[in-house]
């Protein structure tokens, strides 16, 4: 069995909406089991609608939130065991990037300050001298240089470039699992594919792990060797892209896939599920049934458990629509 890198064993995480009597209890993220494995890097991509718990997944694996319940446990190391851990070793195995990369970069300091600033603060860099070459070469791989970007402000680059710059301060630590949420979604539709196939190369190259957080399925479909799909804060399927984006095992997830059928596109929340409502995120029964076109009584009655299909996949349904493929 694969030594694993990341463990998500069993989490959840409740929020309170409203105030302590009349307020209600929001399943963000609704006992969720994932796992990485540590011998090849892999960009695994985690979709959903707004709302289904990504990026409060992704929070809580960069230790921004605490689960309420479940583990977590990074190269072996549980998230439970405060005593144990070391948060200079963690910034340096796990680096976020985020939606927007203008908020990740003050308007007043110039952007290479932030690079030279993570290569000495976590010790990566003895001296500036020996900073200004590993500045330059996370940079050179993400297409820029330090040549280029030196002295500028964010103002000074576009979407795009900035998010490079984001991406290359990840890469100076040279981290094992890079935490990437809805990283192309304020870049124009032109330069989304230069930063996906940007995560491909940089997966091989630094053979780091990618979570790929995201809208936008048809870039998860050409950038991802696993994909996870939440909805009300459950994981309902996970598995090979491919297998998934081509052949949806779960009903939520092919209303996906028919919703969004080109690169940079998005669904809408009207196109999609309209109505969201907070007691979805309660039922104890399938949180799909009262929209499953195929929902029966048994569907009604009791969450379903995983149904294995094949080697790698899994799906949290009754009637996996590829098992009732395949019977016809």
């Amino acid at each position: 069995m694969a030594e694993k890198l990341l463990e998500i064993n069993g989490v959840s995480k409740i929020f309170r909406i409203g105030g302590m009597i009349r307020g209600k209890k929001l399943v963000a993220v609704d006992d969720v089991t994932l796992s990485i494995d540590s011998d090849k890097p892999v960009i695994l991509s985690i979709v959903g609608e707004s709302g289904c718990g990504k990026s409060t997944l992704c929070k809580m694996i960069l230790r921004l939130h605490r689960p309420d319940m479940g583990d977590i446990v990074l190269d072996g190391k549980s998230y439970l065991d405060k005593k144990g851990y070391n948060p200079l070793q963690f910034k340096l195995d796990v680096q976020p990037i985020f939606q927007n990369p203008y908020d990740s970069f003050s308007a007043r300091k110039p952007v290479d300050s932030y690079l030279f600033n993570t290569a000495l603060r976590l010790g990566i860099a003895k001296n500036r001298d020996e900073a200004s070459k590993l500045v330059d070469e996370a940079l050179k791989s993400v297409g820029l240089s330090l040549a280029v970007v030196k002295g500028k402000y964010p103002t000074q680059f576009s979407g795009g470039e900035l998010q490079r710059v984001s991406i290359a301060r990840a890469l100076i630590t040279r981290p094992k699992l890079i935490i990437a949420d809805e990283p192309v979604a304020a870049i124009d539709a032109s330069m989304k594919m230069n930063i996906v196939n940007l995560f491909k190369e940089l997966k091989d190259k630094y053979k780091v792990s990618f979570i790929y957080i995201t809208h936008d399925l048809s870039t998860a479909y050409y950038v991802s060797d696993y994909i996870a799909t939440l909805y009300r804060g459950c994981l309902i399927e996970y598995g090979p892209a491919k297998e998934i984006m081509d052949e949806p095992a779960h009903p939520y997830t092919e209303l996906l896939m028919n919703a969004v059928p080109r690169v940079g596109d998005k669904w809408k929340e009207d196109l999609v599920l309209p109505d969201m409502e907070d007691k979805e995120y309660s039922i104890s029964y399938c949180k799909f049934a009262p929209r499953c076109p195929y929902a029966t009584d048994e569907c009604r009655k009791e969450r379903p458990s995983k149904t294995r299909i094949g080697d790698q996949r899994e799906v949290l349904c009754y009637h996996p629509l590829v098992n009732a493929k395949a019977k016809n």
